[in-house]
């Protein structure tokens, strides 16, 4: 089974040889009491890739290894700073599945394949405190990398790292940083171990996934929007792997990173060809809503439960507990075998194909290369005019089910609105900035009103389901009420949220 750890470490050239009166200065500073020898490893590691070196290409690495005390199969995922997050599995002679599709949005179905070896003695040193507690790691590795094809071709170089303790203070860091730095020890040039033996043994270097074949001209609409296209990218390829381990917040984050892109990709169609866009935006469509059940369900759930728990226990009469943990395993189970099905899919390999080759070579229009301040204000007001004949049309319906779809539809625009203001900000600075936080307020209590029409839906059918099994349906009536209620509070509340989102100044400043 693989286990996951946070490991934040910096690398080093190599000390000087023969000289080791700098270990000595570490004693004493950020609360390291003494430096232990922990004696010395030899490490087997062989790193995979795909043929273009994509995972190297994102910053991961993947390796099988030998030696030392955590051999194994080793996945390392790029964190912020200098952190990776480093999953880990048992060693074995095939890549194991796990691993394999944690790797997937980075490989997109290619093969994986031996790339390199790097064999390594390593000798370790602990730095610790008053206690012997350990604080960091700091070992000496010397390196003997190779190609894994038919070549000659070797490199050699010894180098230093010092991982900090989980725990530890990452100020420690800066300290050690610091001390070596005095006695001459600098960081090292390459980002890692497998970077520099790519690079000294001909392999190759990875391709950077901002390298694009087709120039865009510096300054304008088009260098605007993909600079923001690239970072949804990234963020929906490094979104996967915590969807597919049921990380916390995953599965919501990256469906409104397949809304941003698709409601983007449509607010800015004046940048990109719509003969490459419009089938991209179908498939984030289909994606969206593959891991929308999920988390449809996952906000469902903590609303009922959160109004449950809010009950006096005098209120809750049944086994309403029992009864909603009952319906909610039978969903959950149903919605997280939906996400992982769309994520194995070729399906979904094909879109983040194309949407790495829209990020590579995108298709410009001629008006990519204009200025960005008129265009992009263009693109925000044209979304707010949608959004303010939805809010026109909704606020006009009496309450009943025919406003509560308008509504819905008044949201939807909301977002796109909102949506449409964030690569804008770049060139129109703080106008689109405050237009978007008015309309994100307004996104909020739609979107609240909208929770309460699903949640009421999923009341009657517990209370019908209760009552088949002849239990009371108190507490679902009760609780259904409460739902009314909080929906004709937003109802009230709405206006008010609209009128500052719609001042005409805000819309002004936008084209000024």
């Amino acid at each position: 089974m693989a286990h996951t750890k946070m490991e934040t470490e910096r690398k080093y050239e190599a000390p000087p040889t023969g000289d080791t009166s700098w270990l000595a200065e570490l004693t004493g500073v950020g609360g390291i009491a003494s430096v232990q020898e922990e004696g010395t490893d030899e490490l087997d590691a062989v790193y995979y890739d795909t043929e273009d070196l994509r995972l190297a290409g994102a910053s991961v690495t993947l390796r099988r290894r030998t030696g030392g005390s955590d051999a194994g199969w080793h996945l390392k995922l790029p964190g912020s700073g200098d952190s990776r997050e480093e999953i880990q599995a048992p060693l074995s002679d095939a890549i194991p599945d796990p691993l394999r599709d944690l790797a997937l949005s980075r490989t997109r179905g290619a093969e994986l394949r031996p790339v390199v070896r790097i064999r390594s003695t390593r000798g370790t040193r602990h730095l610790v405190d008053s206690d012997g507690a350990l604080l960091a790691e700091l070992t000496v590795d010397r390196v003997r990398a190779e190609p894994s094809s038919v070549t000659t071709t070797c490199a050699e170089w010894t180098e230093m790292e010092v991982e900090l303790a989980e725990d530890a203070d990452p100020s420690l860091l800066d300290v050690v940083d610091k001390t070596l730095s005095k006695s001459g020890i600098g960081r090292a040039a390459g980002p890692s171990k497998l970077a520099r033996a790519l690079e000294e043994t001909g392999v190759g270097a990875p391709r950077l996934p901002d390298m694009r074949t087709e120039a865009v001209t510096p300054g304008s609409a088009g260098e605007q929007f993909l600079t923001y296209v690239d970072e949804q990218v990234r963020a929906l390829v490094d979104l996967d792997p915590a969807v597919r381990r049921d990380l916390p917040d995953a599965v919501h984050k990256m469906r409104v990173t397949c809304r941003r892109l698709r409601s983007t990709l449509r607010s800015y169609r004046s940048v990109l060809a719509r003969e490459v866009t419009d089938p991209i935006r179908e498939e984030l469509k289909w994606l969206g809503g593959e891991l929308g059940a999920a988390r449809d369900h996952e906000v469902l759930m903590d609303r009922l439960g959160s109004r449950i728990d809010a009950l006096p226990p005098e209120l809750i009469l049944g086994p309403v507990d029992a009864r909603l943990q009952v319906w909610n395993v039978a969903r959950t189970v149903k919605a997280r075998e939906r996400t992982l099905d769309a994520l194995h899919s070729p399906r979904y390999l094909a879109l983040l194909e194309s949407l790495t080759l829209l990020t590579e070579q995108p298709p410009l229009r001629r008006k990519a290369a204009s200025k960005p301040r008129k265009m992009m204000a263009k693109a925000v007001l044209k979304e707010y005019e949608r959004l303010s004949v939805r809010m026109t049309h909704a606020l006009e319906l009496s309450p009943g089910t025919e406003r509560d779809v308008a509504l819905h539809q008044a949201r939807k625009a909301a977002k796109k609105t909102r949506y449409a203001t964030e690569p804008a900000r770049a060139s129109l600075g703080n106008p689109a900035k405050r237009l978007g936080k008015r309309v994100k307020r307004v996104q909020k209590v739609l979107g609240d009103h909208q929770d309460s029409v699903v949640a009421r839906d999923a009341l009657r059918e517990l209370a019908v389901a209760a009552h088949t099994a002849g239990e009371g349906g108190f507490t679902w009536g009760l609780l259904y009420g409460h739902e009314q209620a909080t929906a004709a509070g937003r109802e009230r509340e709405l206006p008010g949220a609209w009128a500052d989102a719609s001042k005409p100044k805000l819309r002004k400043k936008l084209a000024d």
